[in-house]
This record gives C-alpha cells, sequence and structure tokens, in this order.
C-alpha cells in the first residue's frame, strides 16, 4: 500500500478509538467533566500526564529545534525535563491536597479573593492560548502533508476531532483517551528511531546509536559536526546562544512546567495524596523514554537532510521532497542557476513562510517570491523534521504512516487538556465561583462545553496564524506560566505570610512585563519592528526566557507589598500549615 493508504487506515483505527473511548467514558457531572470523577488508577493517570505533557511540541517541534540548533536545543531537554521534576516533587502531592479542581480555585481560595481568582483565570487563558496555537500548528502540519490538504485545512480537521471527545467527555473522556494516545505516540516515536539507528550505527537503541560509529567508522555526531563546518555552519556540538540566555530559557521553561494548569489539574483525578505522588513517578518514567530519544532523531534527521539533498540536482531529487514541497514547508530556489540544491548558512526566503507563485522554474520547482539575498537555497521547516525523517531513510509507509498517527496523537491530547482548561477557568472559576453561584450543575456542565467549544475557535485561528515554530511558540506560554503562577502557587504552599494584595500584584507585575516584552520581541506590535532584533534584547535574553524575570519580579513585588500589608487570616494560615502535612501523621504521632 502507498503511503496515503496506510496514514488513512492508521490515523482513522486512531481517531476511531479515540472517539469511542470518548462515548464510553462520557461525562455524566461536572466532577467527571473537571476530574475524571477523582478515581483514576496511579498508572492510567502517569500514562495519561505523559501524553498530556508531550505535545507536539515535544513530539514534532523539539526534536526539529535540536536538529537546527544543535547543542542550543538542549535547552528545551533540561528545562522540560527538569520542570517535570520539580512539579512532582515540589507542587504536585500539596495542591492535590488542597482538594481544588483548578489553579484559579486554588489560588482564589488560598488568597481569599476573587480578585486574586479573576487574574489567575486571566493568566490561565493567556498560557492556554498560547499553547494550544503551537498545538493547532502541528496538527495542520501533519495533515497537510499526509492528507494532501493545505495547513489551515489540516487545522480545521483537527479542530472538529478534539472537539468532539472534550466536548462529549471533559476530563473523564480525555483521561482515558491520553491513555491510548500515550501508547499510540511513544509506538510512533520509537519504530523509526529504533530502525534509523539500526541502518546508521548497527545500534537497535538509539540513545546509544546516535554517539556510535557508522559503517566507515565515524562517530556520528563527528560526521554531523564536518559535514556543517564544511557548509560554513557552526559545529552541531557548539552553542552560539550566550550563557546567560540559556540559564535563562531553561529556568523559565523548567519554572514554567510547574505552573502549567493543564498538566497541575491531572493530580486531582487520583483518589489520594499518595497516589499522586506515584502517578508522577509514572509519568516521568514514560516521559523519559521520548526526551532521551529526541536527540537521537534530531542528529539522525539532520545527518540523513544533508547527505541527501546537498549539490543534488532538483531533477534527481527523491519524492519525498516535491511532496513536502506541495505543502508550503520545503522551499528551494535556484539563485546560482546550477539546477543544484546549496544548503548553507542564513536564511532561504524573507519572512517567516516561503510565498509561492503560480509558474514553474526550469528545474520544476515551485517559485517562490520572497526569495533573499542569503546564498543558502534551501528553505526547510523545522516543525516536519520527525514526519520527514522516515521517509528521507526510505522506510516502510507503514513506519511513515505510523509517525503521522503519533504526530496527531501529541498535539490532539495536549490541546485537549488545555481545552479543558479554558472551559474549566471560564464555567467554573468565573461563572460558578463569582457571578452566578447559584447556577445549577446541569447548567455549569453546559456552560463549560459551550466554553470548549469558543476556546476550539479561537485556538484554531492561532493555529493558522501562529508566531513561530511549534515548539518556541509553546516555550512562550511556558514563560507566561512562570511569570505568573509559578510564584503564587509556591508562596501560596511554603509561605504562610503571603497575603492577597502581594500575590495579586505580584500576579499582574510578572505577567504584563512578559507580555510586554514578549509583544515587544516576538511579535512586533509594540515600538519599531526593525528595532526587535536580538542585539536590542534586554541583558541579551530572548522572549522564550524572558519568563524568568518576570517570575523573579512577581516574587520581588509579591514579598515586598505583603510586607506592608496585613497578614492572612489565622484561618487561612492554618490551611498552609496543614497541606504540608502528610496524610495520617495525626495517628502516626499519638494525636
Amino acid at each position: 500500500m502507498d503511503i496515503q493508504t496506510w496514514t488513512f487506515l492508521i490515523v482513522g483505527l486512531t481517531f476511531a478509538l479515540y472517539i469511542g473511548i470518548a462515548i464510553w467514558t462520557r461525562a455524566k457531572s461536572t466532577k467527571d467533566f473537571y476530574v475524571a470523577g477523582g478515581g483514576v488508577s496511579p498508572l492510567a493517570n502517569g500514562l495519561a500526564t505523559g501524553a498530556d505533557w508531550m505535545s507536539a511540541a515535544s513530539f514534532l517541534g523539539m526534536a526539529g529545534i535540536i536538529a537546527f540548533s544543535g547543542y542550543d536545543g538542549s535547552v528545551y531537554l533540561m528545562g522540560w525535563t527538569g520542570g517535570y521534576v520539580l512539579l512532582a516533587l515540589l507542587l504536585a502531592p500539596y495542591l492535590r491536597k488542597f482538594g481544588k479542581f483548578t489553579v484559579p480555585d486554588f489560588i482564589g481560595d488560598r488568597y481569599y479573593s476573587n480578585v486574586a481568582r479573576t487574574v489567575a483565570v486571566i493568566a490561565a487563558l493567556f498560557v492556554s492560548f498560547t499553547y494550544v496555537a503551537g498545538q493547532m500548528r502541528g496538527v495542520g502540519v501533519v495533515f497537510s502533508r499526509f492528507l494532501d490538504v493545505e495547513v489551515n485545512t489540516g487545522v480545521y480537521i483537527g479542530m472538529a476531532v478534539v472537539l468532539f471527545y472534550a466536548f462529549l467527555g471533559g476530563m473523564k473522556g480525555i483521561t482515558y483517551t491520553q491513555v491510548a494516545q500515550y501508547c499510540v505516540l511513544i509506538f510512533a516515536f520509537m519504530v523509526p528511531a529504533i530502525f534509523i539507528s539500526l541502518m546508521a550505527t548497527g545500534n537497535p537503541i538509539p540513545q546509544i546509536g546516535f554517539g556510535s560509529t557508522g559503517e566507515d567508522g565515524v562517530y556520528l555526531l563527528d560526521k554531523l559536526d564536518g559535514l556543517m563546518t564544511d557548509l560554513g555552519f557552526t559545529a552541531y556540538t557548539d552553542g552560539t546562544k550566550s550563557t546567560m540566555d540559556v540559564f535563562f530559557i531553561t529556568a523559565a521553561l523548567m519554572m514554567g512546567t510547574a505552573g502549567l494548569p493543564h498538566v497541575i489539574i491531572r493530580f486531582f483525578t487520583v483518589p489520594k495524596v499518595r497516589d499522586a505522588r506515584k502517578s508522577a513517578g509514572y509519568a516521568l518514567l514514560f516521559i523519559a523514554i521520548l526526551y532521551t530519544t529526541a536527540p537521537a532523531i534530531a542528529v539522525f534527521a539532520r545527518t540523513n537532510l544533508m547527505e541527501t539533498v546537498q549539490d543534488t540536482p532538483y531533477e534527481e531529487i527523491p519524492p519525498w521532497f516535491t511532496k513536502w514541497e506541495s505543502t508550503g514547508l520545503i522551499a528551494w530556489t535556484d539563485k546560482n542557476g546550477d539546477g543544484k540544491i546549496q544548503y548553507l548558512p542564513g536564511s532561504a526566503i524573507d519572512g517567516g513562510q516561503p510565498q509561492f507563485v503560480e509558474s514553474r522554474g526550469s528545474s520544476g520547482q515551485r517559485m517562490i517570491s520572497n526569495a533573499s539575498t542569503s546564498p543558502n537555497e534551501l528553505y526547510v521547516d523545522r516543525d516536519i523534521t520527525v514526519l520527514a525523517n522516515p521517509e528521507i531513510a526510505n522506510l516502510p509507509n507503514w513506519v511513515i504512516a505510523l509517525v503521522a498517527a503519533g504526530g496527531l496523537a501529541a498535539a490532539l491530547s495536549t490541546a485537549a487538556g488545555l481545552l479543558l482548561v479554558i472551559s474549566t477557568s471560564i464555567s467554573h472559576d468565573l461563572i460558578k465561583k463569582q457571578i452566578a453561584p447559584d447556577i445549577s450543575d446541569k447548567k455549569e456542565l453546559w456552560i463549560a462545553r459551550f466554553s470548549a467549544m469558543l476556546a476550539v475557535i479561537v485556538a484554531g485561528y492561532f493555529g493558522i496564524h501562529p508566531p513561530g515554530f511549534v515548539a518556541s511558540v509553546v516555550a512562550l506560554a511556558f514563560g507566561l506560566a512562570a511569570s505568573s503562577f509559578f510564584p503564587a502557587i509556591v508562596m501560596g504552599i511554603f509561605s504562610k505570610r503571603m497575603n492577597r494584595e502581594g500575590a495579586i500584584s505580584g500576579m499582574v507585575a510578572g505577567l504584563a512585563i512578559t507580555c510586554y516584552y514578549i509583544a515587544r520581541f516576538k511579535l512586533g506590535w509594540i515600538g519599531n519592528p526593525e528595532t526587535a532584533t536580538e542585539a536590542n534584547w534586554w541583558w541579551g535574553i530572548s522572549p522564550e526566557g524572558f519568563g524568568t524575570v518576570g517570575m523573579l519580579v512577581n516574587f520581588l513585588i509579591a514579598i515586598l507589598v505583603s510586607r506592608f500589608t496585613p497578614a492572612p487570616p489565622e484561618d487561612v494560615q492554618e490551611i498552609v500549615e496543614n497541606i504540608r502535612i502528610p496524610s495520617g501523621v495525626g495517628e502516626a504521632i499519638g494525636h
């Protein structure tokens, strides 16, 4: 069978499975919709958390960024993995013991203020919409290639699918769907990695293979370094980012992880605090399988790409190239007129995406109107790295189709979790807790579902008009979470003196300065876009890393304001004291 037939078969079967699970586990109450009834086993929750955590940014974007950034891409590995450990050990058990459905619910009750709750709702919406934009773009990229549709059409299809099981099943449907999605995505990620590792080095373990020698006796990383330096690129194993920027990006990703509302809510779906700790351990194991494999896939992909296309006449280019070219995610323009592809340093185009014209070039290539003056002739969208890698390596068609199904599973699983956060923030934290506290359970459930529908529409818009590649867009969401939620949650758990005035001031200040910086230097919405360059970054910190500065501002403002305003009520201080005491300790010490 050809690739498209295999894709329809495998993707169709997996989608049928997801929809079947959503129908089987449909939510019948708000508790089912928000926290899956609180009865999920630690193993199932660990699998679901793994799928929720490993979004399109992990499955598609991270390997792509590492492939094209080399050493600099390690910030994503360190930040996201370290952040999950921080979340599992420092926050999750305490939040679970507090017993609230959502992060805004925790902040509203801990800081005894609906204003604090509202600020948290706004922050949750900022974070979730930024994050879900990356997921929708990932869905569009997968569909555009394997279903031969435009990227925008792919986004529309993904919107329809994710809305169905998020609307019907809520957290209960999403949780058990994510268990299936984890199995699909990890199988889809590992199978081609094992295939390519065997082909390149003879070692079936990718994590060891990419540090091994090939048939020529040369270490694979040394070979890639040589290929890149010969063409004028920086060596793959050398970094170009400053130590300051690496530190701030890693910290923003770590602290942002610990403040992500769609991950935190997963720890409310298990029956006990002890189960929350167990599920965190399971999830870390399941996440590590993919995260330790991503650098290997990045090395295999970059090596295969450079060996395949460099100095190759367009007429002799493999079929995979022209198929991806038709999606607009690869483009070649013959700048020197020799009919051969020249992959060199610099951007091949002016602007974020190639602009195609009707006519074809002398070699039969699609013509672009926004070619740059750089000698580089090849544009490659980073987000296709994982998807195109099996085709570049000539793997069987069923493997290529399997990777498409895995990419969709990764994007849709996280998108569903984010949509739930958005809908519960509106229905539970805004409507139920503040505007209409007497609303019935049934009406609240329908408001949650309607909010999810509106959220899908907005998410689709951002998926069609994303501010960057999948992983970089998601990195912005982590910065927003770090600058808003992380300090409020940490001080809410570990500081009895932190009051509502301090928490509110800190969240507003941290979120505001981070949003300003992203709008100024990433989106170009503020000031002169021509000055929104790396040379003008404050202290040399990129927009992806500025969330750390926002977090520090949040901590500083919160602590200062709390010192000059009244302490929290006694009952709130007792709550803070109690959530840090393990369950059952009273019986153990004879009280």
